[in-house]
């Protein structure tokens, strides 16, 4: 039984949060990627979309989750279910941080709104 310690999760600090690989295909050999995302105040990542389904839920703070075109705020406790092919942006609430454990897909890529190919997120890896 493979087991990640804490101190050996793989961190990856973007402008717009820490995303800190829990378990992947590349990290004890899990068969899907899970990681953590930590954003300050006022952080959100880009608009984008993932090829595959992601899985998100909120641990601490409140997260706005945008998904084509539709506003949501997520509290702790509440989990979103994002379908891959539609553009998508998460932010940390107004005034909070948020904290989420993410899922996803193995090799989902990345794309921006004017098609660029981001590839797969290393945190997935």
């Amino acid at each position: 039984m493979p087991v990640i310690r804490q101190a050996d999760g793989r961190r990856t600090e973007t402008p717009n949060a820490v995303m800190t690989t829990l378990a992947s295909p590349t990290q004890g050999g899990a068969p899907w990627p899970v990681w953590r995302v930590d954003m300050e105040h006022g952080q959100s990542g880009p608009q984008h979309e993932m090829d595959a389904e992601q899985v998100l839920t909120v641990i601490s703070g409140a997260a706005t989750v945008e998904v084509g075109g539709s506003v949501t705020i997520l509290e702790v406790g509440d989990t979103a279910v994002v379908a891959g092919g539609v553009l998508r942006r998460i932010a940390a609430a107004d005034g909070e941080r948020a904290t989420m454990i993410v899922a996803g897909a193995p090799e989902a890529r990345a794309s921006l709104p004017d098609g660029t190919d981001r590839g797969v997120p290393p945190w997935t890896a």
